[in-house]
């Protein structure tokens, strides 16, 4: 049964196996960095480790199909080797090739930021496999998507954009309890846009599938809490983890696995009592 259908908020602990990602580049980009920071995210109380071995912060370029392979297959096997069973991974990428490998190697969720825009044919591949899949929303490409972001109605155009993709995943194949959607906070985003998603959040759930909330150390609430540093924003992280555990988010995609675990439960726990 899938991960999805688990009691409660999930965790997901980002592991970016890259250079150049905006938080963390650079830490984690060998193999035996990269298990141990999944071991930790998982003693820690991560139920997915979601490894990318591609950057998608603001103005970053695109990396091969065959460098992303070289850097998160190895990686992948290795976890999955040691990882207890009711732990998941998911591989982060655009790519149909890269999804392929990694779900090979272990991997049974594919999180799309490109919400199959890239490839469509990454869809079929998770009604193949059986695979969880996240669509997210991106206004352009990584390179573009922080160029001046404008909407028309920024929760009805994501909601929609959402809609249209869902119903592509379902002629694919793809089971609708394995569908992930996820409003795409900070990809092409301006701080107003971000703030007015979190707070019309539960239109997305509303929807009725799983949604996934990706606040991590971003940007826009370092302009609020007045710090640069995104390291300095776990604490704003985890308020807003407490906050989509009331209006019913599924999933959180984080860095500090520790704070946002514990701020999920909590919120849970209150809802719940």
């Amino acid at each position: 049964m899938s991960i999805l259908h688990r009691e409660g908020p999930l965790i997901m602990g980002i592991l970016n196996v890259t250079p150049d990602s905006f938080s963390d580049g650079g830490q984690f980009n060998t193999i035996e960095s990269a298990v141990n920071q999944g071991k930790q995210m998982i003693d820690e109380g991560a139920d997915i480790i979601d490894v990318g071995g591609e950057s998608t912060r603001p103005g970053s370029e695109r990396v091969s199909v065959e460098e992303q392979i070289e850097r998160v297959v190895h990686i992948i096997n290795a976890i999955n080797e040691t990882k207890p069973e009711h732990v998941e991974i998911s591989i982060d990428t655009t790519r149909t090739r890269v999804a392929e490998a990694a779900v090979a190697a272990g991997a049974s969720i594919v999180n799309d930021v490109s919400g199959g825009n890239d490839e469509p044919e990454i869809i079929d591949l998770c009604a193949k496999k059986g695979c969880s899949y996240i669509i997210m929303h991106m206004l352009g490409t990584p390179d573009t998507m922080q160029k001046k972001p404008v909407y028309e109605d920024v929760v009805l155009d994501i909601k929609q954009f959402l809609e249209s993709k869902i119903e592509q995943c379902i002629r694919a194949g793809l089971d609708k309890k394995n569908i992930v959607i996820d409003p795409g906070i900070g990809f092409g985003k301006t701080r107003e846009h971000n703030l007015l998603l979190l707070k019309n959040v539960t239109v997305f759930v509303e929807t009725g599938y799983a949604v996934l909330m990706g606040t991590s150390r971003k940007g826009f609430m370092g302009s609020i809490c007045k710090v640069d540093a995104p390291n300095e924003l776990v604490g704003a992280t985890a308020a807003t983890t407490a906050l989509g555990v009331y209006a019913g988010v599924k999933l959180f995609r984080v860095h500090d696995v520790k704070p946002n675990r514990q701020a999920a439960d909590v919120a849970w726990t209150i809802l719940n009592s």
